[in-house]
């Protein structure tokens, strides 16, 4: 796993429109070389918040949106278009005013899927999406995404891997059904860590002081059954996205100063 890097923004507001000019300017070089690039989104709020300045950059054009697979890191198991689900805010904030192709926009499914109210064969599928997705050259069961972008909470969870639960200690499935969630809903779909650290670059996007004490341990070497944030790297490289409240608890040398 790669080394992450800390870069430290003055606010959350600034912290967003720089990741989304960040996010323009990854997603147009891979598109360039390769002919097209993938994507994991998160929600929560400051990565919708994310999205959206992504759909308000004077830049967003640029981007190969009809060459573009997004995928989805977790998933609150409820029917399509309920205002709770990931899905919804990503489509509000970003999708619904760019030019993706459909059939490259793979939400997780809910319990209006073709699998009905069977969290662990919606999980399935979506695994299976993944496989089917990988190339020979990812040598795995899933894509090697491009940029996987992740939330972290209070606690430490990412996606919808939440400290000491069954789903950290997952090593050959891609994508599980968490039951009894500390935070509602309390049936999801999840990326396992596994799965994530197939992404060439792992992007962990954090506002406010609440977020803090969680950073200090994901950087300090701690492990990920206690802090899931810790075991989430990229292949090629890892950052923390920061504002000044989220890394107040950073050690001076870990963190840069990305703006003023």
């Amino acid at each position: 796993m790669t080394a992450p890097q800390v870069l430290i923004h003055r606010d959350a507001e600034l912290l967003a429109k720089a990741v989304a000019a960040r996010l323009v300017t990854r997603l147009v070089d891979i598109s360039a070389g390769r002919g097209h690039a993938s994507i994991v989104l998160t929600g929560g709020g400051i990565g919708t918040q994310v999205l959206a300045e992504l759909a308000a950059a004077p830049a967003r054009d640029a981007v190969d949106w009809r060459h573009l697979d997004i995928w989805w890191g977790d998933e609150r198991f409820l029917p399509a278009g309920h205002p709770d689900r990931n899905e919804t805010g990503a489509r509000a904030a970003l999708l619904d005013h760019v030019d993706v192709a459909p059939g490259r926009v793979r939400p997780m499914p809910g319990p209006d899927g073709p699998d009905g109210d069977n969290p662990e064969a919606a999980a399935a599928r979506y695994a299976r999406w993944l496989r089917e997705a990988a190339a020979p050259e990812d040598h795995g069961q899933s894509p090697s995404f491009d940029v996987l972008l992740l939330g972290i909470g209070p606690e430490g969870h990412v996606a919808s891997l939440f400290p000491g639960q069954p789903a950290l200690y997952e090593e050959e499935r891609t994508v599980v059904a968490v039951h009894g969630s500390p935070k509602p809903p309390p049936i999801r779909l999840t990326l396992t860590l596994p799965a994530i650290r197939t992404a060439r670059e792992v992007w962990i996007i954090a506002s406010g002081q609440d977020k803090s004490g969680a950073i200090r341990l994901a950087l300090s070497g701690a492990g990920p059954v206690q802090v899931p944030a810790a075991g989430a790297r990229g292949r090629q490289q890892t950052l923390f996205l920061l504002d000044r409240a989220a890394a107040e608890r950073v050690p001076p040398e870990l963190g840069r100063i990305a703006s003023p």
